[in-house]
């Protein structure tokens, strides 16, 4: 039971450096494998938890943030991984009730405070977006269509009655919605015309510009994703009015304008045209969005995230689509992006996804994501903080402590990581905490940055002897004894302590395992010397000693017994 703890913590640790490499599927893979070997370990259903969230598999992620809580209800890290998954799922008000329940355990954690001011926005006032009144959950429906001027005669018509009736049953059946005459109504209660505007095009492509396209497309945004209740205490708001219709067709006219200047690259006339049109309507977002596609195409990139700015705001105040207000935190993040400010450009980008998940404004977080990680790294490299951490490590392994000493190797490596003695280094601390395959990477990485680095293989020859890979870790000890005569003692302890490992090992084991997985045992097979020299030695075991006086031959021979393959002793 020990031993599978410890191999899920290894799990774990593989998981975490895929994760940070941001190959989530890997991840996932590793924490699964861990959670078959220890299903207690609530950090392995956390991180597992992030990745999912990461490849976009919320309700996988949900299920995961759960059980961290069921297993570690006082882990406050839990409960925001439960808070983020239900805003991926735009479960708004069971996330604000879990980050308030994980505040409760860690009172000034920023992410779980940022995570309930974002819930907040979405739920409550014009500042949210997701949250629609819905007009046929009004009780007073009926009353209010028989009274009005426009549905009072329809309210006469019963199949007209009838399709009212079933949405003040089920408010959220947008199916209704094919009825033009349920569109009007929907203009109706929410006091504007439905049949002045056309679709917006141009630069602003996919926002609608008339309120029925907006309305009908949160009514859909109901169906899908579920009503949920403002806050408590806070009123919703009405969208603002329209521009009569004159002024609107105007300002669509000036917007055509603005566009068509746009494509003929005159930069100073499509402002000029975009800015009428929106003194003429000032409600509409798309107006706002191309005025910031024009600055963006001039470099300026400043104005560009102002003018966004304002169609975020005016979008807020007249329930603008998820996507209307996506598109504009977009633009503001390519146009930091332009300016090489990374870390702004990811928060509006994570910003743009929270409202509509555009596969490419994802691909871009993944890009800029690499970049400011690798910035991150660069920035952190220091020679001499390295030198320290080496220093303290080797202080730690002195005294046998090498939990602690591995942590000061980890950090000197991230300071200089082209030093090849700080891999030698953690490469003999993790043989003595027995791990050695990790051993054997930093072996490897050392002898990568120096070849000439006798450590290295002798480093290497310790963590293949650990692994039970006998053949190649004498091998490695025999690169040792090439490179520096002064380390031939402690190379030929290793060869002699690995061929006597060996030797104790039943030959067909020897053979199968690592013998014929042996590229260079199969070389000295398929050697046609050789297969004569074995031949020979079968019909008089003593010519043997002949072809040994060959330096070349006796090493081959001499792999060949290690390998299993010839066996010289006396039977």
């Amino acid at each position: 039971m020990a031993d599978n703890k410890q191999r899920a913590v290894v799990l774990k640790d593989k998981g975490n450096a895929f994760l940070k490499a941001e190959n989530y599927s890997d991840a996932i893979e590793c924490y699964s494998q861990g959670i078959k070997l220890d299903e207690s370990n609530h950090i392995l259903y956390s991180n597992r938890s992030a990745a999912y969230c990461n490849v976009g598999k919320y309700v996988d992620a949900l299920k995961d943030a759960e059980k961290v809580v069921s297993l570690k209800p006082d882990w406050p890290k839990g409960y925001s991984r439960q808070g983020t998954a239900l805003q991926y799922l735009k479960r708004y008000e069971e996330a604000k009730l879990v980050y308030d329940e994980g505040l409760k355990l860690d009172p000034g954690n920023k992410q779980m405070m940022d995570g309930v001011k974002e819930s907040e926005s979405k739920l409550t006032g014009p500042a949210g977006s997701s949250e629609f009144d819905n007009p046929f959950k009004d009780p007073q429906l009926i009353e209010k269509l028989e009274n009005h001027p426009k549905t009072s005669e329809w309210m006469k018509e019963p199949d007209y009655r009838s399709l009212i009736e079933a949405l003040k049953a089920n408010p959220t059946d947008t199916g209704k919605l094919g009825d033009p005459r349920i569109l009007e109504t929907l203009g109706a209660l929410l006091g504007f015309e439905v049949s002045e505007n056309g679709d917006d095009s141009g630069l602003s492509n996919g926002t609608a510009s008339s309120q029925t396209k907006k309305t009908a497309s949160k009514a859909s945004q109901v169906k899908k994703d579920g009503p949920t209740k403002p806050t408590e205490g806070t009123a919703e708001s009405s969208p603002k009015p329209k521009a009569p219709a004159a002024e609107n067709a105007q300002a669509l006219e000036e917007k055509e304008k603005g566009n068509a200047a746009y494509r003929a690259k005159e930069f100073d006339q499509a402002l000029d045209h975009y800015g009428k049109a929106i003194e003429l309507d000032p409600t509409n977002v798309a107006f706002y969005t191309n005025k910031a596609a024009v600055y963006f195409e001039k470099h300026e990139y400043d104005e560009c995230v102002k003018v966004c700015e304002k169609a975020i705001e005016v979008g807020r105040e007249n329930r603008a689509d998820y996507k209307v207000i996506a598109k504009a935190f977009a633009r503001m993040g390519n146009a930091y992006n332009k300016q090489k400010n990374y870390q702004e450009a990811l928060k509006y980008f994570n910003k743009s996804l929270s409202e509509y998940r555009d596969p490419d404004i994802n691909k871009k977080v993944t890009e800029i994501k690499k970049i400011v990680k690798e910035q991150e790294r660069v920035a952190y490299l220091d020679p001499e903080k390295a030198e320290e951490a080496k220093q303290k490590g080797n202080d730690f392994f002195k005294q046998g402590n090498y939990p602690e000493s591995m942590k000061h190797y980890d950090e000197a490596i991230k300071r200089n990581p082209n030093d090849h003695k700080l891999y030698s280094n953690r490469a003999a601390c993790l043989t003595k905490l027995l791990d050695f395959r990790r051993a054997l990477e930093d072996s490897e990485k050392c002898i990568q940055l120096d070849p000439t680095f006798v450590k290295g293989y002798l480093r290497k020859g310790t963590s293949l002897q650990g692994m039970g890979q006998y053949i190649k870790a004498i091998s490695a000890f025999e690169e040792a004894k090439k490179l520096d005569p002064n380390v031939s003692e402690e190379a030929f302890a290793g060869i002699s302590k690995c061929r006597e490992l060996h030797r104790s090992q039943p030959r067909d084991q020897k053979v199968s395992e690592q013998g014929l997985n042996d590229p260079e045992i199969q070389e000295i097979l398929s050697d046609p010397g050789m297969q004569f020299i074995l031949q020979q030695m079968q019909q008089n075991p003593m010519s043997v000693r002949d072809h040994l006086k060959n330096p070349d031959i006796s090493a081959k021979f001499q792999k060949l017994v290690d390998a299993g393959f010839v066996d010289i002793r006396h039977k």
